[in-house]
């Protein structure tokens, strides 16, 4: 395994400053160009969305969160010292899909609305009701649903039209950054395809969606690829941070194209499997024309020749936090012990894990978790295995799809790397995984593997690396699958379809 950082004194330039913006945080760290974090050099600054329960509002001041990422950067350079005048660029990512509406005058009239936010359900409907979502699913790469911008438009127009009429631009928060430090701003292709409004196959905004939801094209930022760079800040940036004042800026990128970049998944043989609260499987191919997309999936881009294929589900580490706080499960150490020591699948449960709805594969929306099997004799410690179980089910259902005949790919070699809090403190649940897929899990060593994809990608496009696995990702641990478990677990999924097929489809 390489060392992730190194110290300042054995940095070599050109180096890479690069925003993380994250939902509950922003990291501004600095890479050299062994692709690298330079220790000692790094800050974060955190911050609360603006919640309401459920299916409600999930958004930021973005004004205040933009204060914060400042603050970062003001830290970042100061902790950087001597350095800062060898930074060769700015690197940008940020949590995706984001939305915020500003007036003539860039002034923003709406808070910045998260990924999180669900108040547009009903205009989903609508809209699929009314389009043809397979079409638009293949156009776009996205599915009609309230976690994307055409149901969210739709809910503007519907539910504020005195600000519908007023908003002249539509931007996310990558794009807000570059208005207020450059006063003018760009889409990346990787962020815009996000939205749900990117045409994937022209790379233009999508015109019969722009047409239906009456936005015109003006009303969206021109659209680049990564590596189009942007210099010359405005005041007060450029007097606040004189080093990046002609430094180029890269526009920002979405944090899960930046994240499987980041941890060597930027090839189809290596797959990012990420369970922090929520899960996703992604993958990314290097292809001149789009892919077809696998039904219930995804596809998004990382730049002109990469597409970031993969799927998102609602269940993940909040299972386990569910259990544990449900469950009185004791003593973590002890827990996690026992549950290893659990032969697979032994426990009679079948579990549907849909605490917070169903995303990928098959999008029920607002369905509800199920426990079934119980008896008498069932321990806590058992149904806490079956719902870790379930959840790996549900990636097996991503995983076939992702994976199968329209993947490109042998699949002889692919290894899964997995990031996030979920599997880092669980070994049992990374096993879990290896046998349920039947395919190696690798834990990556790379703790900030976002920023680096970031880093990556701009010494990519500065020249100063060839290709993007010119510098290998640090692996850890890693988890084979035994046949006889995953044989039985193969069973244990098409009992879960079962009661899915029963319950919900």
């Amino acid at each position: 395994m390489a060392a992730t950082t190194l110290p300042l004194t054995q940095a070599e330039a050109p180096f890479v400053l690069t925003i993380d913006a994250g939902s509950s945080s922003a990291r501004v760290l600095l890479y050299d160009r062994s692709g690298r974090c330079v220790d000692g050099v790094g800050e974060r600054a955190f911050y609360d969305v603006q919640a309401s329960q459920p299916g409600g509002a999930a958004e930021f001041e973005v004004d205040r969160l933009l204060a914060q990422i400042a603050r970062a950067v003001d830290a970042a350079l100061e902790q950087a010292g001597p350095l800062v005048a060898q930074i060769a660029a700015v690197a940008v990512d940020t949590f995706v899909t984001s939305l915020v509406a500003v007036d003539a005058h860039g002034q923003p009239l709406t808070p910045l609305m998260t990924y999180a936010d669900t108040r547009s359900g009903e205009d989903a409907l609508f809209l699929r009701s009314t389009l043809d979502e397979q079409a638009v699913h293949e156009r776009t790469g996205c599915l009609l649903r309230a976690s994307y911008w055409p149901a969210r438009l739709a809910w503007y127009r519907r539910t504020r039209p005195e600000l519908w009429k007023q908003a002249a631009r539509w931007l996310t928060l990558g794009e807000y950054l570059e208005l207020r430090l450059f006063g003018h701003c760009r889409a990346s292709y990787s962020v815009a395809s996000w939205s749900g409004l990117l045409d994937r196959h022209q790379l233009l905004w999508d015109g019969p969606l722009l047409s239906f939801l009456g936005i015109l094209p003006g009303q969206l930022s021109p659209l680049v690829d990564r590596d189009a760079a942007l210099c010359g800040l405005l005041p007060p940036y450029a007097d606040r941070w004189p080093s990046l004042r002609q430094v180029p800026w890269f526009p920002a990128l979405g944090d899960g194209a930046a994240a499987n970049v980041g941890s060597g998944c930027s090839g189809p043989s290596r797959i990012a499997l990420t369970l922090g609260t929520t899960g996703a499987l992604r993958k990314i191919l290097a292809a001149s024309q789009a892919p077809p997309v696998p039904p219930g999936l995804w596809s998004y881009r990382v730049d002109r020749s990469h597409h970031l294929v993969g799927g998102a589900t609602s269940e993940g580490g909040n299972v386990y936090a569910w259990a544990r706080r449900s469950l009185a499960l004791g003593d973590p150490a002890q827990t996690e012990a026992a549950l290893a020591a659990l032969p697979a699948d032994s426990h009679g449960l079948t579990v549907l894990p849909f605490f917070a709805g169903e995303r990928s594969p098959n999008w029920a929306g607002n369905v509800q978790a199920t426990l079934h099997g119980l008896t008498l004799a069932t321990t806590p410690l058992e149904i806490l295995r079956a719902a870790l179980e379930s959840v790996a089910y549900r990636f097996a259902l991503i995983e076939q799809r992702l994976c199968g005949d329209s993947g490109g790919d042998s699949g002889g070699d692919r290894h899964l790397i997995a990031s996030g809090g979920a599997l880092q403190q669980s070994p049992a649940w990374s096993q879990i995984f290896a046998d349920v897929l039947g395919r190696p899990v690798v834990l990556s060593a790379e703790t900030e593997a976002t920023s680096r994809g970031s880093a990556l990608l701009a010494l990519r496009a500065l020249g100063a690396i060839d290709h993007l696995d010119e510098l290998p990702a640090a692996d850890g641990a890693c988890f084979f699958p035994d046949t006889a478990r995953h044989s039985r677990y193969q069973a244990a999924v098409e009992r879960q379809h079962r009661l899915y097929q029963q319950l919900i489809a």
